[in-house]
């Protein structure tokens, strides 16, 4: 997948410009450009990431695609136990909840991250059967049950791309109450 790609697949959840938001799991950053690109240059995004590389990488595409990083905040952590965010507009996570198996608790925890109304946007293979680089992973009509479990409005289905990895790619928008 490329630059286009990842756009496109959030593209479809209609982001308000400005907020604040957090990509959970960010990694280098393909999903964090991809949102920055939607929501525009005043929104301003929390990168969190267990591996300090990986974010290094991130902060220096972000920078030379947009020239500027006063808006980019990098937290080298795992994203579970983040503390200190302010209410937040919005959460991406991309390809990052397939790491959890206990994903109620984990999408629990960032219903409590977002304000009333908030955005959660999920990238997920749509597939409910991994392997030992995507261990639990989950499809959409599991993503919906769990999500309402977990707290979060009806989500709705908002894009998919072919994988061949894994099938398919499907982006996914829940909101907090």
């Amino acid at each position: 997948m490329n630059h286009a790609d990842h756009v496109s697949l959030l593209q479809a959840a209609e982001l308000s410009p400005g907020g604040i938001w957090a990509d959970l799991g960010a990694g280098t950053g393909a999903f964090t450009l991809a949102l920055r690109d939607l929501v525009g240059p005043d929104a301003v995004i929390y990168a969190v990431d267990k591996d300090g590389r990986s974010l290094t990488e991130l902060r220096g595409a972000y920078e030379r695609r947009f020239d500027d990083t006063s808006n980019l905040h990098i937290l080298h952590a795992k994203f579970q136990a983040v503390m200190g965010l302010p209410q937040l507009d919005g959460v991406l996570m991309a390809n990052s909840l397939h790491f959890f198996k206990d994903k109620a608790a984990v999408l629990s925890q960032v219903r409590g991250l977002l304000k009333p109304g908030g955005m959660l946007l999920l990238v997920e293979y749509n597939v409910d059967t991994g392997n030992p680089w995507v261990p639990y992973p989950l499809s959409f009509r599991t993503f919906k049950s769990v999500a309402t479990a977990a707290g979060f409005e009806e989500p709705r289905l908002v894009a998919s791309h072919p994988s061949s990895f894994l099938r398919e790619f499907y982006s996914a928008a829940a909101t907090a109450p």
